[in-house]
């Protein structure tokens, strides 16, 4: 039995020396939430006692906002804005503008003296425009009174243009074409007056190219002795047209 004990306590012995030469083998959970088991029990004391469990890994909140901030740049701070600055910014709104276009227009409009007479002033807004279809506006301005004493104005100067005679033409000038047009009922290229001579459609074509138009060679033939004589040759059929001047629209003219 001494014999058999012996060798065992020899063999214990033996792997207890190797136990205490061997490296030591590193805390690789160290530092990041595997810690020994006395700080494990102290993070559960810490959670039973409701104390965060980083409060002690965290600073304290009065060490974050008693730190000094560096000064800030002078170059990087906004200019002081002038008081022509803020008062040009607070008249930039819609009335002013308005209100400043309406003095423009008022002190660049030609003076005329008054308006016109037994006329009543237009009423406008600030932007100049007409307000004469507001009633609110035109009311301010305005009373039925006002607008009656007006209409009486107006009818007081009232005039009526009588008609006169209509000047007679001096006879000493050109035949009047119309007159003689409306003198006349025979149509075109009926004779009425007689004509002698040779060759008068020949003459005839070539005195009428002389004229522009119809009518003067009917007012020269008119001057002339026309229409019982045709010294210029402008009537070889003796109707008393010349050149084919046709008289119709005169009298059309006086029937509509």
């Amino acid at each position: 039995m001494r014999n058999f004990v012996r060798p065992v306590l020899m063999a214990g012995a033996f792997a207890a020396s190797l136990a205490a030469c061997a490296p030591q083998v590193p805390d690789s959970g160290a530092g990041i939430g595997f810690g020994s088991e006395a700080e494990a029990m102290q993070a559960r004391e810490r959670e039973l006692a409701g104390v965060p469990a980083t409060a002690d890994r965290l600073a304290p909140p009065q060490a974050l906002s008693s730190e000094t901030l560096p000064p800030a740049d002078p170059m990087m701070q906004p200019a002081p804005r002038s008081p022509g600055s803020v008062s040009a910014a607070q008249s930039g709104s819609a009335d002013d503008i308005a209100a400043q276009t309406a003095a423009v227009l008022a002190s660049t409009a030609p003076a005329t003296g008054g308006g016109t007479l037994g006329s009543p002033e237009v009423v406008t807004t600030e932007s100049g425009l007409s307000a004469e279809n507001d009633f609110s506006a035109v009311a301010e301005t305005r009373t039925i009174e006002s607008d009656a004493a007006l209409i009486a104005t107006n009818r007081a100067q009232y005039e009526v243009v009588q008609p006169t005679a209509v000047p007679d033409r001096d006879g000493a000038t050109q035949p009047n074409i119309v007159s003689y047009a409306l003198s006349t009922s025979h149509p075109v290229g009926t004779r009425v007056y007689s004509r002698s001579g040779i060759n008068l459609e020949g003459r005839a074509e070539r005195a009428c190219r002389n004229f522009s138009s119809a009518d003067l060679a009917q007012i020269e033939f008119l001057s002339r002795g026309g229409p019982e004589r045709d010294r210029a040759g402008l009537d070889p059929d003796g109707d008393g047209y010349a050149c084919n001047w046709d008289p119709s629209r005169f009298r059309k003219a006086v029937q509509n």
